[in-house]
């Protein structure tokens, strides 16, 4: 019968060989599916656990939360689009750019997260805390084993490419890591710089033009314009703070005489 057919292939990609040796004798019990769907759903949870802890996504903001009138200009259609995670399924990139505070990050981690939740395995990682672990390698199959860390997971989060500046080696390293998943797995990054400027990021690299092409190749590239979301909150919770003293300090007025 084809139901139990399918239940017994159920058995065997969970690798239950027992069972599956003992089909014939055990197929009749009215318990036997619902074991399989048990075990089914600790292991899903078990591997949801192992890809969110290897994840490095840590806490984040999520997109119910986030401030859509804050922005000068953001196009959320696309923030949406990413989102669904059509992107993962053509082997294409996610790059956003715009100034500091303005939510890059944020949307990145629920893009990654997301992704996470689907079934992909995910890291998270700044450019300059990847550039430097790769650097450190001091063998070619040393480096070759790093480099495995941040080309197999489905989803790759560059985070703050940017911010520093980097020797030609980095450049390298950088470009090697573009290259490995061209095509292969996609990356979400957020950087501050338009692709213009990133030869002050790389200034000593010859590959800067090949690195951007690649990375742009099947890119959806999200620009973000605005101010810093995360002064605003500090300017609010400055004066509310001010605020707060002021009140403390003021003299309590004595009560009335009747």
């Amino acid at each position: 019968m084809p139901a139990l057919e399918a239940l017994r292939e159920r058995a065997r990609k969970l690798a239950l060989h027992g069972l599956v040796a003992q089909w014939d004798r055990i197929v009749k019990m009215p318990e036997l599916e619902g074991l399989i769907e048990i075990e089914e759903q600790e292991r899903r949870r078990r591997s949801l656990e192992r890809r969110l802890r290897r994840s490095r996504i840590g806490r984040f903001k999520p997109m119910a939360e986030f401030d859509w009138s804050w922005p000068k200009r953001i196009d959320r259609e696309l923030v949406e689009d990413c989102l669904s995670l059509g992107f993962l399924l053509e082997c294409a990139n996610i790059v956003l750019v715009g100034p500091n505070g303005v939510g890059k990050t944020t949307i990145a981690l629920n893009v990654a997260h997301t992704a996470l939740m689907a079934g992909h395995t995910v890291l998270r990682v700044t450019a300059s805390e990847m550039l430097t672990d790769l650097a450190v390698q001091e063998t070619s199959s040393a480096l070759n084993r790093r480099l495995r860390r941040y080309t197999s997971p489905s989803l790759l989060l560059v985070d703050e490419v940017g911010y520093l500046s980097y020797d030609s080696r980095a450049g390298d390293l950088f470009f090697e890591v573009i290259s490995r998943r061209h095509q292969q797995s996609s990356i979400v990054l957020t950087t501050n710089r338009p692709f213009a400027e990133w030869n002050q990021v790389f200034p000593h690299s010859s590959c800067v033009t090949a690195l951007v092409d690649r990375l742009v190749h099947r890119a959806e590239i999200l620009v973000i314009e605005g101010d810093s979301y995360r002064a605003k909150e500090a300017k609010e919770r400055t004066e509310r703070k001010a605020s707060e003293r002021t009140r403390r300090r003021s003299p309590r007025r004595p009560p009335a005489s009747k």
